[in-house]
């Protein structure tokens, strides 16, 4: 596994792609002033590398747009191989699979401490002279499965030195793609600063004062060509940033492997040491403890039927002294069924004073339509 990523290169190098130049389309559209960018941070680098730096910069053609497609692929490139590595490097470790052994571990020595005890009265009389033979034989039984996964544990921890030592390989390798990007942008960054503070400025000048379409056209398609340069150096700042974020990543994932590592070997040199000596001791006090756990468990059981019954005694007495103290009918119960008996004779008083109204007032009424109709009677036979 050392040599995953022996393909990929662990020192800085700065190329331009070779690929065709291509023209970029011109558009006549004046020159705008370009907005102070802040610098970039070059203290990550060795004087030799700004020395690189600065050379490279004066080889950087901006009027080859091939080579400005191509400014810095070759890093985002083997970026994205090396990330691609290192996926396919994190998918094919299971650490489910070591916890779960640590976990089936930890449940076979506990699984051995529960003992089945004969239940009952007489069951704590019982003779247990074969109880240190019985002993010897769950220990053994347990010990078989014990060694199989300290094995498979052994065998995982291996390997997760060895991912270990890969993913310092890959920090490495992460921390020479940060500074190969970082050095393609303070180059580029350069040499875009003097082409628009000097050819494109005097272009700009030159068309301004001549105001021939052909200059005007000239000092476009610079300012074209530096755009798409920014453009593309904004391209190689997003990818660093990807460089930035995957070194704290590449170290979090090592040190879980170094945590497990440290957990499989403190169970394999204390945990499983620790759990056989136990079981030396448990067989060398079984006989002795015989006597004693009998005699205990006989007044345990004592006490716990005593208490028990006490129990059982005080919750039969209170519960019948309230009882004998409770009257047939509760006085709640009285006063709840009063309030009910008021309430329904104000509905009754209530309901009998509305209904004589309402006769009342149809009385008047009907009154009044009789008298209506005889006095229309009267005038029609007039």
């Amino acid at each position: 596994m050392s040599n995953e990523f022996s393909e990929f290169a662990t020192a800085p190098t700065l190329t331009f792609g070779e690929l065709p130049e291509e023209k970029e389309p011109a558009e006549a559209v004046p020159a705008e002033p370009e907005p102070k960018e802040p610098e970039l941070d070059d203290s990550v680098l060795s004087a030799e590398e700004r020395k690189m730096v600065e050379e490279f910069s004066q080889k950087i053609d901006i009027h080859n747009s091939g080579a400005i497609l191509q400014y810095g692929a070759g890093t985002q490139k083997k970026m994205a191989d090396f990330s691609e590595k290192a996926l396919e490097n994190v998918r094919t470790k299971d650490m489910g699979e070591v916890g779960g052994m640590i976990a089936g571990l930890v449940s076979e020595l506990q699984s051995f401490e529960s003992e089945e005890e004969e239940k009952g009265f007489l069951g704590l009389f019982k003779k247990q002279a074969n109880k240190a033979a019985a002993l010897k034989a769950k220990y053994d039984k347990a010990e078989v499965n014990v060694d199989k996964i300290c094995g498979a544990l052994e065998s995982h921890q291996v390997q997760l030195m060895k991912d270990v030592a890969v993913l310092d390989k890959m920090y490495e390798l992460n921390l020479n793609y940060f500074k190969e990007l970082t050095m393609y942008i303070l180059a580029g960054k350069k040499r875009l600063k003097e082409v628009r503070e000097g050819e494109l400025a005097q272009v700009t000048a030159k068309a301004q004062a001549s105001g021939q379409p052909e200059d005007a056209q000239a000092a476009k398609d610079l300012d074209a060509l530096c755009n798409r340069f920014e453009k593309k150096l904004h391209d190689l700042e997003l990818t660093r940033m990807i460089a930035i974020q995957t070194a704290p990543q590449i170290r979090l994932v090592q040190d879980s492997d170094t945590l497990m590592v440290e957990k499989i070997q403190s169970t394999l040199v204390n945990t499983i040491p620790l759990w056989k000596n136990q079981m030396v001791i448990a067989l060398g006090v079984e006989h002795s403890n015989q006597a004693a756990r009998a005699q205990r468990q006989v007044t345990d059981l004592t006490n716990e039927l005593l208490k028990k019954n006490a129990e059982a005694l005080k919750t039969a007495t209170i519960e019948t002294a309230k009882e004998s103290e409770r009257g047939i009918v509760d006085i709640e119960t009285l006063k709840t069924t009063n309030a009910s008996l008021i309430s329904t004779l104000d509905e009754v008083v209530k309901i009998q004073t509305e209904g004589r109204m309402k006769r009342q007032s149809a009385e008047l009424e009907m009154q009044k339509m009789e008298n209506e109709l005889k006095n229309k009677l009267l005038q029609m036979s007039k």
